[in-house]
């Protein structure tokens, strides 16, 4: 930031040179194309400095590619909990993708897990540490299923249109992200419209996708995510024994072959077009306290641990017997705090 106002200010002090000289030497006329001149040089240098010139406008490829993986990795370290696997392999691959100045296709993530385990949080980051207006960036396109795709007898006309919206986009800014909400909610065979811009194509009519980051939010697979977890918790390991070796094919597989997910039978799989199968496991109890925490700390209010109890007592967990993970994550978490403290 000291750099960038340091240039900032040693553009406007060559843009007022020349108005430092007394103002009886200086003619009405000259004094005033003096001015048209430094103005005009001071805008030419503004535009021809792209950090400069994206102090005040945001820019594709805003952040250094360094710089935002390293922002990836303090958010989640810092704001994710309970999610070793997301943690893990979502950094490494983004990672990884934004250092790779030879990528042969796109990224393409696909999260997976129950309501308020944190997808929807994951993905607001990633675009956060890309672009600094996350979500509200022109260069980060958000579609929810139930809300852009409605209906299924327009689905050739979404189609249609999905292409267009993502040709046009990256034209713009080869590197836009895409998220794409609610893929358990998506007509079936719509998905596999963008099939062609995830594929290892160096151009596709003039048009190069492979700086390009798509990633996929769905409940879908939920339940063999849930079930690996069981199996560890009831032989007595840790959630942190679980590697992704342990979930990532079945999970893929388990997706492809569900009729209530916009996955089914996708091209998307079938042609190994998804990079990661990221699983967000169940959360737990604790897990539960430290969402309620981080949400009063952020409030800025004093955590009362009496109240931090009780809201995370209140919520509901399963398997019904062991009463291990909760049913809503952390989802009503922000909605409870409401009820208990007097904002």
């Amino acid at each position: 930031m000291k750099l960038r106002r340091g240039a900032l200010r040693a553009a406007l002090g060559l843009a007022l040179l020349p108005l430092l000289r007394p103002a009886s030497a200086v003619e009405p006329i000259s004094l005033g194309l003096a001015i048209a001149g430094a103005a005009a040089s001071a805008l030419t240098g503004f535009i021809s400095y792209p950090r400069l010139y994206c102090y005040f406008r945001e820019c594709c490829l805003q952040r250094h590619d360094q710089r935002a993986a390293a922002a990836l990795q303090e958010s989640l370290d810092r704001k994710l909990f309970g999610q070793h696997l997301v943690n893990k392999v979502v950094v490494k691959a983004v990672k990884g993708f934004l250092n790779n100045t030879k990528t042969k296709k796109p990224l393409a993530l696909s999260l997976h897990g129950w309501t308020g385990t944190g997808k929807n949080f994951v993905s607001k980051i990633v675009a956060e540490s890309i672009y600094k207006r996350g979500l509200q960036s022109k260069y980060v396109h958000q579609f929810v299923a139930t809300l852009h795709f409605p209906h299924a007898h327009s689905i050739n006309l979404y189609k249609d249109q999905l292409q267009s919206w993502i040709r046009g986009n990256v034209s713009i800014c080869p590197r836009s992200l895409f998220i794409f909400d609610e893929m358990d909610k998506m007509h079936a065979g719509l998905i596999d419209s963008i099939k062609p811009f995830l594929d290892y194509y160096e151009f596709l009519d003039g048009v190069s996708y492979r700086q390009a980051i798509f990633i996929f939010l769905s409940n879908a697979g939920a339940e063999k995510i849930t079930e690996v977890a069981l199996d560890f918790w009831r032989n007595g390991r840790t959630r942190e024994d679980i590697q992704i070796t342990d979930i990532q094919n079945a999970l893929s597989v388990s997706v492809f072959n569900n009729k209530n997910s916009g996955f089914w039978h996708s091209t998307l799989i079938d042609r190994n077009l998804i990079d990661y199968f990221v699983p967000f496991l169940p959360l737990e109890y604790k897990h539960v306290k430290m969402c309620v925490r981080v949400e009063i700390e952020s409030r800025g209010y004093t955590v009362d641990e009496d109240i931090l109890t009780r809201i995370a007592d209140e919520m509901t967990y399963f398997p019904r017997e062991e009463r291990i993970y909760s049913d809503k994550g952390c989802k009503t978490v922000d909605a409870k705090l409401d009820y208990y403290y007097d904002f």
